[in-house]
């Protein structure tokens, strides 16, 4: 990788930690890493002392001293510092698709990657003194990687602590339903678009707590109608106001002018391309169109993946 229609939002449901929520996580994190790996690890007192006086004697830390002796796995003293640092990621790999590696290899150079792109963009078209906007992924072509960088980095805004949304609007190939194992059905995008809204549409990732996400639902007939509806623009005025960061998926731009009319609802776009794949033609034309239009360029990202 380089370089009107009533709130659907509360008809949805409330999104972000309650207060017993916060608290709880509070709690965790003053929490030392020997009583978050004792039970993972089913440490006795014995093993416990005997790790702290390895550790001094050797000047390690705990969970280095941990894994020294055998008593603990490195991904043990892993998910206990990121339950100390409240910093959360998948612990049940089998319950999440392996292309989420912010989330199954958080501590990969992949992952690095992905919070190097956050640093970037939370530096320009997302940062806290610019307006507040949602950030529409675009490509020039189907297999540029796009709802893989999408996904991963909806994932590593989650991981800030404040609320995320992932809303899923390529109602032409919608993937993001595999990515987050979600079950494609009527109740979606589409639904709300068409004017119905249900309770649950939004649905939260068991696996990281602050990450929401809005699937496309049913596939329509007319997705570009639907997206010119005022009824869009609402919505993304609405999870701008209710998330603090809200990531877009797009269809790819051989689909038509869904990925540029999105974008310029959203108010910010970022271009995918792939190494070895994209045409450079391709992806001239369409940072060219999205330069005429009201979206801010965020970006441009080569997808090695």
């Amino acid at each position: 990788m380089m370089h009107s229609f009533a709130r659907p939002a509360d008809r949805i449901g409330a999104a972000g930690r309650g207060p017993q929520e916060a608290a709880n996580a509070h709690v965790i994190q003053r929490r030392r890493i020997g009583d978050l790996i004792r039970v993972p690890c089913q440490l006795t007192d014995k093993q416990i002392e005997w790790i702290c006086n390895y550790q001094r004697e050797h000047e390690l830390r705990f969970g280095e001293a941990a894994v020294e002796l055998g008593l603990a796995r490195r991904e043990d003293v892993l998910w206990a510092l990121s339950q100390q640092f409240n910093y959360p990621y998948a612990i049940d790999e089998k319950q999440i698709n392996p292309e989420l590696v912010i989330a199954t290899q958080p501590f990969s150079d992949e992952a690095e990657a992905f919070r190097e792109l956050r640093s970037q963009l939370l530096m320009g078209a997302m940062a806290p003194d610019q307006p507040r906007r949602a950030l529409a992924f675009v490509s020039a072509d189907v297999g540029d990687g796009k709802t893989y960088l999408a996904t991963n980095m909806a994932a590593a805004f989650s991981q800030l602590g404040g609320s995320t949304l992932f809303l899923d609007a390529d109602m032409r190939t919608p993937r993001s339903q595999d990515v987050f194992g979600i079950t494609l059905n009527r109740s979606g995008l589409t639904a709300i678009l068409s004017g119905r809204t249900e309770e649950g549409m939004i649905q939260r990732s068991s696996q990281l707590p602050s990450l929401y996400v809005l699937p496309v639902g049913a596939i329509p007939p007319n997705p570009l109608e639907l997206i010119q509806r005022p009824a869009f623009s609402q919505l993304i005025q609405e999870m701008t106001a209710k998330f603090d960061y809200v990531i877009v998926d797009t269809p790819a731009s051989t689909h038509g002018a869904d990925a540029r009319a999105i974008a310029a609802i959203c108010g910010a776009a970022l271009v995918v391309g792939r190494r070895g794949r994209t045409r450079m033609k391709s992806m001239e034309s369409l940072i060219s169109s999205l330069a005429r239009g009201p979206a801010k360029l965020a970006g441009v990202v080569m997808n090695e993946h």
